[in-house]
């Protein structure tokens, strides 16, 4: 199964995540990095592995950089596993993927996620498992506010047990900056949507400071993430502050 995967990357001045990410895919026959024309040491990272594969293509949007990727890779495999650059397989999810025989009627395969800070794991986070294993003729992908979200054409969605880490090394005032983006699509998403359409979690943040409020014991008892020390601790305040940054970006739409 392994040789009918290609994982695919999508990459914008990753130097501090890359190269984790890209030893634990060494199995890989080929790799694709989908690169928004990175100005750091992210493709020479990449050069540093002969299985990866190098496409670039200024950015517009998530969906739009993987579904070009999809279409002019030319990718080898009947598979697609589309990675962030943060996200490190385990060992035990490698071995898994080895030993899948998917039946003719599944279309992919759908993956939890440890959240790890600066290298230290979390029991728990808000993190969702989302599929990041498919074929790749049934898969394309959409813009979802600040996210982007796969639709299969046909086919059933299995679990895997393995997980992986998400370990972004990155320094903060990137992370924060990233914030004020995703809370600027997060704003024009939820400001467009009716509430009768929204899910609790967003009805909750589409009221001013209501999730800030929420969220942060949220994430220290019923997450336990109080019992990771300072990692827990960052975690749960990282959350906060952008869950404030979205109430913030709300308020102005509204003016």
């Amino acid at each position: 199964m392994l040789d009918l995967i290609t994982p695919l990357i999508l990459t914008y001045n990753e130097e501090p995540n890359l190269r984790r990410t890209l030893q634990r895919l060494a199995w890989a026959k080929s790799i694709v990095v989908m690169d928004s024309f990175s100005t750091d040491a992210t493709l020479q990272i990449a050069a540093e592995f002969p299985n990866v594969r190098v496409l670039q293509r200024k950015f517009d949007t998530f969906a739009e950089q993987i579904n070009y990727a999809l279409d002019h890779a030319q990718l080898a495999g009947d598979w697609v596993l589309t990675l962030d650059a943060d996200y490190v397989l385990s060992d035990e999810l490698v071995a898994e993927l080895a030993t899948l025989a998917p039946p003719a009627d599944v279309a992919g395969y759908r993956c939890a996620f440890r959240y790890c800070v600066q290298g230290a794991p979390l029991r728990a986070s808000l993190y969702p498992p989302s599929v990041v294993l498919f074929r790749r003729q049934a898969g394309r992908y959409h813009n979802d506010g600040h996210a982007y979200r796969l639709t299969l054409a046909q086919g059933s969605v299995l679990p895997l047990n393995g997980r992986i880490d998400h370990d972004d090394r990155k320094p903060f005032s990137r992370w924060m900056a990233s914030q004020v983006s995703y809370a600027r699509q997060e704003a024009e998403k939820l400001s467009a949507a009716s509430w009768s359409e929204l899910p609790w979690q967003d009805r909750a943040r589409k009221v001013p400071f209501l999730a800030p409020v929420l969220v942060l014991p949220y994430c220290l008892i019923v997450k336990r993430c109080a019992l990771d020390g300072r990692a827990g601790l960052t975690y749960a305040a990282q959350r906060t502050i952008a869950e404030c940054v979205l109430s913030f970006s709300l308020l102005r739409r509204a003016k």
